[in-house]
């Protein structure tokens, strides 16, 4: 199983989604010791600045390969909505010596999910709200809407360099406004349209 991530998908107004859209698309991987499905996680000792960014996670449904955007929601089985974390100081200690972003994205705990959704309990793709909480404060807040690149596109890039199986997930970016560092202790809860999806504490 793959887990691949989109950097830098998401824009506050929707005039910026055309400029941005060929720009150099962002794509990093995590491990798949780094998921987490519905349950707390522990502040890993690797780091002291533990960014969250909230996001939805596409999980891919048959294999694909050179898949044609037309045809590539499709291939898209359900969706969840989860956290991609980031080790910040490893990452910035990474950038410094142009390494990759590997440790910062990748350590254990890195990737909390929900449980996942049919793709059929979704009327538009290009219309889904989430949002996240935490400790009952509302912090960040998206629609797929202001996605520059939307689930389709991403998945028409990613197969062109690698074959899709079933089982891939694929985190396709977070709202630029909101993100933020997480601390002991701290409750989140992830909404998709209102409903609570994911709700744990980082002990």
């Amino acid at each position: 199983m793959k887990i691949l991530g989109i950097g830098k998908n998401y824009v506050i107004n929707l005039d910026d989604i055309k400029a941005n859209k060929e720009n150099p698309k962002l794509i990093f991987s995590k491990p798949e010791s780094s998921l987490s499905v519905n349950r707390d996680i522990d502040y890993p000792s690797i780091t002291n600045q533990l960014v969250y960014e909230v996001e939805l996670v596409i999980k891919i449904g048959k294999e694909g390969k050179n898949i044609p955007v037309a045809e590539a929601n499709s291939y898209i089985s359900e969706i969840a909505v989860g956290i991609d974390y980031t080790a910040k100081d490893v990452l910035n200690e990474a950038r410094s010596h142009k390494h990759a972003w590997d440790l910062a994205k990748g350590f254990d705990g890195a990737a909390p999910i929900s449980t996942f959704k049919s793709i059929n309990d979704f009327t538009d793709l290009s219309n889904i709200n989430f949002s996240l909480k935490i400790n009952n404060q509302q912090v960040q807040a998206g629609n797929t809407g202001h996605m520059i690149h939307n689930f389709a596109e991403i998945i028409n890039y990613v197969s062109a360099y690698m074959t899709l199986q079933p089982g891939d997930l694929i985190f396709t970016g977070t709202p630029p406004e909101g993100i933020g560092e997480n601390k002991k202790g701290d409750h989140l809860q992830c909404f998709v349209e209102e409903e609570l999806w994911l709700d744990f504490k980082i002990n």
